[in-house]
């Protein structure tokens, strides 16, 4: 096999999908710093209990392992980077305050989430920590919509779901509580076949609330309908509020409720929601609430937050255009030197040709040459 190989959905980013990645990441975390949300980074490498911590079986199926050769133990290597976010919160910043953190870093994934994309992710988001309140859940909102406006996407769909339904119903039948897994697994692939199955032997109020979820899907009178179809438990008309109370926080986005998309089922709390934009079947964004996460690293707080794949994010836009550059004779003149030293400062890329070579590349376009005429360096325009 050649050795220039790379595993499958692993890929090099070459030069002009890297810069559109990174002008994204500096666009999407300058927004984020004016919100009042601090940067954190988490290490790649964790000890596998802390890594997993009250994150799901799913996430122990996605995560790489391997053996600490200095202390025997077993590492994971991040799939993804909010537990570990929560880990900061709880155990080394320990504030009583409310606290706002930002990140970004590469993840490794087992397995890729869809059909081409890539095993390592690039992830960014943001959390809040310590504040129980629906404003908290607004401004992750805001803020998930926010960076993709920055990214230019501006016609997006917000789907809204809240776990609270689920577990409400749970709750209210020892017979469904046996399978959780299971009904997680076919409500999100609203195989009503499989729930006809499974719910067979429910109450009938319970069976009729779990074969209803699939069909609560559309614009916000679903919220009305679920009133209507699904059991009065306090567990879901609170979380039916609790999406009426973000739907009028949406500003303009379209927005859409779908009761059976469970992303993130397994730690998520409370309200979670689902950013889709054109050219893309799979969500760009998702965040919510995951209250409960905290209580493995010894310190239970509320929290919200939302993450994305910069990556994929970046493959939705143009082909970013070569940036304009200055091409320069090399040399180590000190009046040659100061020029382009003063070029640079002021913004200008300046490229030094180097002896007997031609330059090839896709990120800059030479429109302007710097000479000597006079005894003095000018620049001219190209073409």
């Amino acid at each position: 096999m050649p050795n220039w190989l790379l595993p499958e959905n692993i890929a090099d980013v070459l030069p002009s999908e890297a810069r559109k990645i990174e002008e994204l990441r500096r666009l999407i975390i300058d927004s984020f710093h004016l919100y009042g949300y601090e940067l954190v980074m988490p290490p790649m490498l964790e000890y596998l209990e802390s890594l997993l911590a009250g994150a799901g079986q799913d996430m122990d199926l996605r995560t790489f392992k391997l053996v600490d050769q200095l202390s025997g133990r077993t590492l994971g290597v991040r799939a993804d980077m909010t537990t570990q976010v929560a880990r900061i919160d709880a155990h080394l910043l320990n504030r009583s305050s409310i606290t706002r953190l930002c990140y970004c870093g590469s993840v490794l994934l087992t397995r890729p989430n869809g059909l081409h994309a890539t095993r390592e992710p690039l992830q960014i988001g943001a959390e809040i920590y310590g504040h129980a309140g629906l404003e908290a859940d607004g401004e992750i909102q805001e803020l998930a919509l926010a960076s993709l406006a920055l990214a230019g996407f501006t016609h997006v769909r917000l789907d809204l779901c809240h776990v609270g339904v689920l577990r409400a119903l749970l709750e209210s039948d020892a017979n469904a509580q046996k399978d959780e897994r299971a009904l997680y697994t076919a409500l999100r692939a609203k195989d009503v076949p499989a729930l006809e199955e499974i719910t067979a032997a429910y109450s009938a109020e319970t069976r009729r609330a779990l074969l209803a979820l699939p069909g609560l899907y559309g614009d916000v009178a679903v919220l009305a309908k679920a009133r209507e179809v699904l059991p009065k438990l306090p567990g879901i008309t609170k979380a039916l509020d609790e999406l009426n109370a973000l739907v009028s926080l949406a500003g303009d986005a379209n927005v859409t409720i779908d009761l059976a998309d469970l992303g993130g089922y397994q730690y998520e709390s409370g309200a979670m929601f689902a950013i889709f934009v054109p050219g893309l079947p799979n969500a760009v964004a998702r965040g919510g609430r995951y209250d409960h996460v905290g209580e493995a690293f010894g310190r239970a707080r509320p929290a919200t937050g939302f993450s994305m794949d910069l990556r994929e994010l970046a493959r939705l836009l143009p082909v970013a255009e070569p940036k304009r550059a200055i091409r320069a004779p090399w040399g180590r003149e000190p009046a040659l030197r100061k020029e382009i030293s003063a070029l640079r400062k002021a913004g200008e890329v300046v490229i030094q040709s180097l002896s007997g070579h031609e330059n090839d590349q896709d990120e800059f376009e030479c429109d302007r040459v710097l000479v000597l005429e006079n005894g003095n360096w000018i620049i001219k325009k190209l073409g």
